[in-house]
């Protein structure tokens, strides 16, 4: 933040910014208001996080995190060299020891994680789930020994380390650094791709796998969007359902089952084992995979078989409103809507 709030400082100056400053046109932007920088970029934050769908329960403020640094530390097994004080992390899986105390007197930042940790617990949580960038691969086993060394299992702090996002455009990759002025903001992907194509595809992928975007294909309204493709499922649905005009959808089949039907029928009660599935493995990307192979399964039967007007229009009809139900929870799951027309 102190390096943030001096690249704003030094833009209102002309100036270039310190080293390892914060770069680009937003930074400009905020040097023109002389109030302090922070609060205006927080609140912009929340705008783009909402127009996107998330919404905090709560935020944490680092001074009142800080404030409990005393006591988070003195629950620690800590020692003095140096002329720092040091957590022994090491005796609780961590490559090396922890300086929580500087020699001047400063916390450290990990001396914040403790505190921050400790308060979490104290709220009654029995399992935290950080979600952190590809750089903090070293964070895992000193999180999880501050875990131990205040009281719990390692296990009941979970660190899931999210690759980068790499976007391209005809082939050619967009250059992305949090400082530099070559970010691409959450609102410009939302404004280039639309809110539901943003959310499908960044959540498409594993976190432990890099997630390579190309916005053309996702801002296309074609078949080859899988984003629309699924929802496009949702959409026929509803106006097969629409065209039914009162019919009463039934259960039972009043013959065979053709290929199709039986492959769908299939498909459909996959469905809660791969959502508990996601869940418990912290892989929400099966959901629209799942989806996906649901669409697939639905278009192949639509483009075999009549609905409306036959034997088994009614066993036809519970079959199509199963797999609108399915589609649309599916699509809840991950933040995306499910539309009824297209």
């Amino acid at each position: 933040m102190d390096r943030f709030r001096e690249s704003v400082e030094a833009a209102r100056r002309g100036e270039e910014p310190p080293e390892d400053g914060y770069r680009g046109a937003y930074i400009a932007d905020l040097a023109l208001d002389p109030a302090d920088p922070v609060p205006r970029m927080l609140q912009q934050m929340e705008a783009s996080l909402e127009r996107f769908r998330i919404r905090f329960d709560s935020y944490e403020r680092q001074s009142v995190v800080e404030a409990e640094i005393p006591e988070a530390i003195a629950l620690l097994d800590t020692y003095e060299s140096e002329g720092a004080l040091w957590v022994r992390t090491s005796a609780h899986g961590d490559e090396k020891d922890r300086v929580v105390i500087r020699s001047d007197g400063s916390p450290t930042y990990f001396a914040a994680d403790a505190a921050y940790v400790r308060r979490k617990y104290a709220k009654g949580f029995d399992r935290l789930v950080y979600v952190l960038g590809a750089d903090h691969h070293g964070y895992v086993a000193r999180l999880q020994a501050l875990a131990e060394l205040l009281g719990h299992r390692r296990d009941s702090l979970e660190v899931l380390i999210y690759q980068l996002v790499h976007l391209t455009r005809g082939g050619e990759a967009t250059k992305m650094s949090k400082r530099r002025g070559d970010v691409v903001f959450l609102d410009e992907f939302m404004d280039e791709i639309g809110v539901d194509a943003a959310r499908w595809y960044l959540v498409s992928r594993g976190h432990d796998q890099t997630i390579e975007i190309d916005v053309e294909l996702a801002a296309e309204k074609t078949a080859k969007n899988p984003v629309y493709y699924v929802q496009y499922a949702h959409a026929r649905v509803a106006g097969i359902l629409r065209n039914a005009a009162g019919a009463v959808p039934g259960a039972r089949p009043v013959a065979p089952l053709e290929p199709e039907e039986r492959e769908l029928v299939k498909r459909l009660a996959e469905f809660p084992a791969v959502a508990a599935e996601a869940a418990e493995r912290r892989a929400p990307h099966a959901i629209p995979n799942y989806a996906i192979r649901l669409a697939d399964d639905f278009h192949r039967f639509y483009h075999h078989h009549k609905v409306l007007g036959t034997e088994q229009e009614p066993f036809r009809l519970g079959l199509c409103l199963a797999v609108k139900s399915v589609v649309a929870r599916a699509l809840d799951l991950v933040g995306v809507e499910a539309p009824d027309s297209m």
